[in-house]
C-alpha cells in the first residue's frame, strides 16, 4: 500500500512561512506543511459548524423537555447508529474514500436543510427538539470518525504521531471558535437559519477533501514515475473500494480493536456521566437566575445556550493551550502507551474531588479541564491508535468504535439515571445528588485505566510486528 512516506533519506529544501510556524509545535519535514494545513483547515471548519449546533442543541431540549430525557436519548442513538456503522461499512465497500466522504458529508448538508423546511412548515418545536438531538449525535460521530479514516490513510505511524496534533488543534480551534461566534450568533439568526450556515461549512469541507486526495494521488503517481515497480497497478490502492465485511466483526477479530473499542466505551461513559452533572448544574443556574430576577429579561433556552457557550468557551483555550504546546512533546518524550494513561488520572483526582461537594463554578472548571484533556490529548492518542491497523479497520472498525460504542457509553448512563431515579427516588434536581454521579464514576475510572493497560501491551506487540514486517 502506498502511503505518505516521509523518510529522512529524502532532501528538501526548506522553505516556506507555513513549514517554519508548524515546526513550533512539532517536528515537520519539509513538504508535509500544504497537507496539513489542509487537513487541519478542514477540521477547523468542521468542528466550527458543530459547535454552531451544539448549544442549539442543549437549549431546545431544555426549553421543551427534562435533562432526564437528554440522557434517555442516548439509548435511541446508539441503536441507530447500529443501522449507521452497517450502512456506511455497505458504502465504503462500495465506493472509493473521496466519494464516500461526499456522500456522507451531503447526506447530513441535505438533513440540515430539511430541519428549516419542516420548522418554517411549522412542526412542532418539542418533536424537532427531540429529532435534532438524536441527529446530532449521529452527525458528530460520523463525520469525524469517517475524516480520520481519511488521516489514518493518508499517513503512516512515524508521520502520523507528528502530524496528528498539529490537525487536531484545526478540530480545537475551530471549536473554540464555534463556541464564541454562537453565543453573539445566537439572537440576531434563530437556530434553524445557524443551521443553513453549518451546512455551507459542510460543502466547503467536501471540496477541501477532494484537494487532499488529489493531491496526494498525484504525488504518489509522480513517485511511481520516477521508480516504477514491474507489474504493479498504476491506480493506489487508496482510490479503491475497501473490501467487504462490517466494521463490528472486525472489531471482534482483533484482542486491540475490542480493547480499543470498551475503552472508548468507558471513556464516553465517564464523560456522560460528567455532562449530566454540568447540564444539570446548567439548568439549575439558569432556573435560578430567573427566580432571582438576574436573567436580564432573556428565557431558559437563551440563559442555558450562554452558559454552554462560555463553557465551551474556557474549555476549548485550555484545549488548544494543551493541543498545541503538550500534545506533541508528550508524544516524543513518552509515546502514545503513556499518553493513554493521562486522562483517566485526571478523570479520578475530578471526580473525587466533586464527590465531596465543590461548589458549582468548582464543577465547571473541573469539567472544562477534563474535557479539554480528552479533546487534545485523548482525542489525538485515540486517532493514533489506528496508524498500526489495516485500512478497512481505519475506516470501518474506527467508525463502528468512534460511534457505536461511543454512544453505547450514553446508553449506561441513562441507565444509571434512571436506576438511581425509580429505584433509589433520587431527584436530580436538587442540585447536591449530583454528587453521587461523580461518586460512581470514581469506580469507573478505575476499569478505564485497566483497559489502558491492555491496551498499551497490546499496542506494543502490534508495534513490534509492524515494524519487523517493515524492515
Amino acid at each position: 500500500m502506498s502511503r505518505l512516506d516521509n523518510s529522512s533519506k529524502r532532501k528538501f529544501q526548506i522553505s516556506g512561512w507555513g513549514y517554519r510556524f508548524l515546526r513550533l509545535f512539532t517536528v515537520i519535514h519539509p513538504g508535509e506543511a500544504g497537507t496539513t494545513w489542509l487537513l487541519s483547515l478542514t477540521m477547523f471548519l468542521l468542528m466550527m459548524g458543530y459547535y454552531f449546533l451544539r448549544p442549539l442543541r442543549q437549549a431546545l431540549i431544555l426549553t421543551e423537555w427534562s435533562p432526564n430525557l437528554a440522557s434517555y436519548l442516548g439509548g435511541a442513538i446508539a441503536v441507530l447508529l447500529i443501522f449507521v456503522v452497517k450502512i456506511f461499512s455497505h458504502i465504503a465497500s462500495k465506493v472509493p474514500r473521496q466519494k464516500l466522504i461526499t456522500w456522507v458529508t451531503l447526506f447530513f448538508i441535505s438533513n440540515l436543510i430539511l430541519f428549516y423546511i419542516i420548522y418554517e412548515a411549522g412542526v412542532s418545536p418539542a418533536v424537532i427538539s427531540i429529532i435534532f438531538y438524536v441527529w446530532l449525535g449521529v452527525f458528530n460521530l460520523m463525520v469525524v470518525a469517517q475524516f480520520w479514516g481519511f488521516c489514518n490513510d493518508l499517513y503512516t505511524e512515524e508521520a502520523g504521531k507528528r502530524l496528528f496534533p498539529l490537525i487536531v488543534f484545526g478540530t480545537n480551534f475551530g471549536a473554540l471558535v464555534g463556541g464564541l461566534t454562537a453565543s453573539r450568533i445566537l439572537g440576531p439568526l434563530n437556530p434553524y437559519q445557524i443551521m443553513l450556515l453549518t451546512a455551507g461549512l459542510l460543502a466547503i469541507c467536501i471540496v477541501l477533501t477532494h484537494v487532499v486526495h488529489n493531491r496526494e494521488i498525484k504525488k504518489a503517481k509522480k513517485e511511481k514515475l520516477k521508480n516504477p515497480v514491474p507489474g504493479e497497478e498504476p491506480i493506489k490502492e487508496e482510490e479503491k473500494p475497501l473490501e467487504q465485511g462490517g466494521g463490528f466483526r472486525l472489531i471482534f477479530k482483533s484482542r486491540y480493536l475490542i480493547y480499543i473499542a470498551f475503552f472508548i466505551l468507558v471513556l464516553n461513559f465517564i464523560n456522560t456521566n460528567g455532562e449530566f452533572i454540568l447540564l444539570n448544574v446548567a439548568n439549575y443556574t439558569a432556573s435560578t437566575a430567573i427566580e432571582t430576577g438576574q436573567a436580564e429579561s432573556l428565557d431558559h433556552s437563551v440563559l442555558v445556550g450562554r452558559f454552554y457557550s462560555n463553557f465551551y468557551t474556557i474549555m476549548n483555550l485550555i484545549t488548544i493551550f494543551i493541543q498545541l504546546f503538550l500534545v506533541s512533546r508528550i508524544f516524543k518524550w513518552f509515546g502514545v502507551r503513556t499518553a493513554v494513561f493521562i486522562l483517566p488520572f485526571i478523570a479520578l483526582g475530578g471526580y473525587f474531588t466533586i464527590g465531596l461537594g465543590v461548589s458549582l463554578i468548582a464543577v465547571r472548571w473541573i469539567k472544562s479541564l477534563e474535557n479539554a484533556t480528552d479533546y487534545s490529548l485523548m482525542n489525538t492518542t485515540k486517532h493514533a491508535l489506528f496508524l498500526i491497523t489495516s485500512r478497512e479497520e481505519k475506516y470501518k472498525a474506527k467508525a463502528a468504535t468512534d460511534t457505536f460504542f461511543h454512544r453505547a457509553g450514553d446508553v449506561l448512563t441513562a441507565i444509571l439515571v434512571f436506576v438511581c431515579a425509580a429505584f433509589f427516588a433520587l431527584d436530580f434536581e436538587n442540585i447536591q445528588n449530583i454528587s453521587i454521579i461523580a461518586r460512581i464514576n470514581v469506580g469507573i475510572v478505575l476499569v478505564f485505566i485497566l483497559l489502558g493497560v491492555l491496551i498499551a501491551r497490546e499496542h506494543k506487540r502490534h508495534s513490534y510486528h509492524l515494524a519487523k514486517s517493515e524492515a
